[in-house]
């Protein structure tokens, strides 16, 4: 899996294999050039050319090693780069429910921690294990020219440590592998407590919170300090086999040099091989311990990349702004936009929602949210879906945003069944306003023009006062680019509602839907905005979920869900008369 991510770079990454690897074959000489001065010595014989050989050989292999380090490293932030930057595209384009179903905190943590196991792969792993087989290969070789007996004895040491090695590696792997999940799970309690920051700080449960963080921790240092036994046994192993290979070797070639089977210049250049041995030996154990430590990355970036994802057709430029609505300019249409279902060149009008005995159930529930719904969401006007609570209102919007594919039946906009909809083209139709409202940190332009980056400043103003949101625009100096801090913590929920539905119908939808966007107004600010939204319908098509009659006593049609299905449409006044359960909603809020 690791070589998907090297094989874009591959061309300074062989050239810095092939730098490390003359330089590791220059380092196997000097033992060579230092047996010729030692024997020229004995001989009484000059030394000048061996000295100079010797000399430019460290030389050499230290310039050559200084380049292919940088090199490897320069490659290795390229591939963690990469890792990144695919992981981050990928989970953007995740499926809701899919990332719903994560901790943000454990996906921080793979994006930053595990990717950047990837540069140690590359930087470590690859090279070392290639430069250093072939110097053990190339070492072995030479040892092997200067004395075969040395050689068998050092053989026996090396076959030794590769058993040991052999055990031991899977053990790094797995405490790797539980390292870096509870590194995971520590972001994710951190998350939790600075997600919900200001209900910890009421509830007082602060040192609660602590402690579930330290926990995590505690897990995390637990696991790392296994780790680095593991991997501190590995490296000690490798270690002592090449001291007790030396001692050997030193042994036995002493007594091979005191029977004259061997000069003393052949026992200083094996010695000299053994001791060149350590570092091979060093960089395939380290190589293989990173190797195990990246597995364990690598297999929780996979977990990611195996997650559902939405098709790829995101537009390249701002979506077509085609439908003018109440308050915003008429501006040019968008270049690279996606075309309309009316034909290019005309201005398409609202849109019209159908579904067809939709059934749909949320994988982490045994009941339904929707049962054999069948509804139509006539073109213009507005739409209102009210009922209890999980009956189905807010699954309703969620289905025609395809954040979910229903499980039975279909859904049409404007005739077309939404699996035949590119994404990009659907979502450029549809305006949303969520429950949960996103206000992100940057300036209040970069809020309200966040899905039409080109708006004009009059067209940002414009759509700012029809959401009544002059008096905040005021307060600010009348400065679209003055601050907005994270999550919208500056505002007041209803201007953080209003600025999401600023966002939408800067879009000029031809879909608009609106989930509880009154829940957090004021009777004042919440009939003005009924007012504007009344207006919107005259142009483009408005469905709005509603908790609070109030928002909707005058929509053309009211559709009532229970249980995630139609109970029963029509308007308010003839709701009151024919609905026990609409009626029942509407005299609780005093609507009756």
């Amino acid at each position: 899996m690791i070589a998907g991510y090297v094989r874009p770079h591959r061309g300074p990454f062989v050239a810095a294999a092939v730098l490390l690897l003359a330089s590791s074959l220059l380092g196997l000489a000097q033992p060579l050039a230092a047996k010729a001065l030692i024997d020229g010595l004995t001989a009484g014989q000059g030394v000048g050319r061996a000295l100079v050989v010797l000399t430019g050989l460290v030389i050499v292999a230290a310039v050559l090693l200084g380049v292919g380090n940088y090199l490897i490293l320069r490659t290795a932030e390229a591939v963690a780069l990469d890792g990144r930057r695919g992981l981050v595209r990928h989970l953007l384009r995740l499926t809701v429910p899919a990332l719903q179903r994560q901790a943000p905190g454990d996906l921080l943590a793979r994006v930053a921690g595990d990717t950047m196991l990837l540069r140690q792969i590359a930087s470590q792993s690859l090279i070392d294990i290639f430069t250093g087989g072939v110097m053990l290969l190339g070492a072995v070789v030479l040892m092997a020219v200067v004395d075969l007996t040395l050689l068998g004895v050092t053989a026996v040491v090396v076959v030794l440590l590769v058993v040991i090695m052999g055990l031991l590696m899977p053990r790094i792997r797995a405490a790797a592998l539980r390292s870096q999940e509870s590194v995971g799970d520590m972001g994710a309690a951190l998350e939790r407590a600075l997600g919900a920051f200001t209900t910890m700080k009421a509830s007082g449960t602060e040192a609660t919170e602590a402690a579930r963080i330290d926990a995590a921790a505690l897990t995390a240092y637990r696991q790392g300090v296994s780790l680095a036994r593991w991997g501190s046994v590995a490296g000690t192993s490798a270690g002592l086999a090449i001291q007790v290979a030396f001692l050997v070797v030193l042994g036995v070639g002493g007594a091979r040099v005191a029977s004259g089977a061997m000069p003393v210049s052949a026992l200083v250049a094996f010695l000299l091989y053994v001791a060149y041995l350590s570092h091979p030996v060093m960089q395939l154990v380290g190589a293989g311990t990173y190797l195990q430590i990246g597995r364990a990355a690598l297999t929780r970036i996979a977990e990611i990349d195996a997650l559902p994802t939405e098709p790829i057709d995101l537009p390249t430029a701002p979506p077509v702004r085609a439908a003018t609505a109440t308050g915003v300019p008429a501006g040019p249409a968008r270049v690279g936009g996606p075309t309309t279902a009316t034909g290019a060149g005309s201005a398409p009008g609202p849109a019209e929602v159908v579904f067809e005995q939709v059934s749909f159930r949320y994988p982490d529930r045994d009941e339904p949210a929707l049962r054999d719904l069948t509804l139509t969401v006539p073109a213009g006007g507005l739409t209102a879906l009210v009922g209890p609570s999980g009956s189905g209102k807010t699954t309703v919007l969620a289905l025609i945003e395809r954040f979910a594919e229903p499980h039975q039946g279909r859904i049409l906009v404007d005739g077309r069944p939404l699996a035949d909809w590119p994404l990009a083209e659907l979502r450029a139709t549809i305006g949303y306003v969520e429950q949960d409202v996103a206000v992100l940190a940057g300036t209040l332009r970069e809020n309200v023009a966040y899905a039409t980056p080109g708006a004009t400043d009059e067209e940002i103003r414009a759509v700012l006062r029809t959401t009544r949101l002059g008096t905040l625009l005021d307060r600010l100096g009348d400065d679209l680019d003055a601050p907005v801090r994270h999550r919208g913590l500056s505002l007041s929920g209803g201007e953080r509602q209003r600025i999401a539905l600023a966002r939408a119908l800067l879009r000029r939808p031809r879909l608009l839907l609106l989930d509880e966007v009154t829940s957090q107004l004021d009777a004042a600010n919440e009939a003005a905005l009924r007012e504007v939204i009344q207006e919107i319908s005259r142009r483009t098509t408005v469905v709005v979920v509603a908790h609070r009659l109030s928002t909707v006593l005058a929509a053309d049609k009211i559709v009532v869900l229970e249980n995630g299905t139609a109970r029963s449409v029509g308007s308010h006044p003839e709701l009151v008369r024919t609905d026990a359960l609409y009626a029942s909603l509407a005299a609780e809020q005093a609507l009756v």
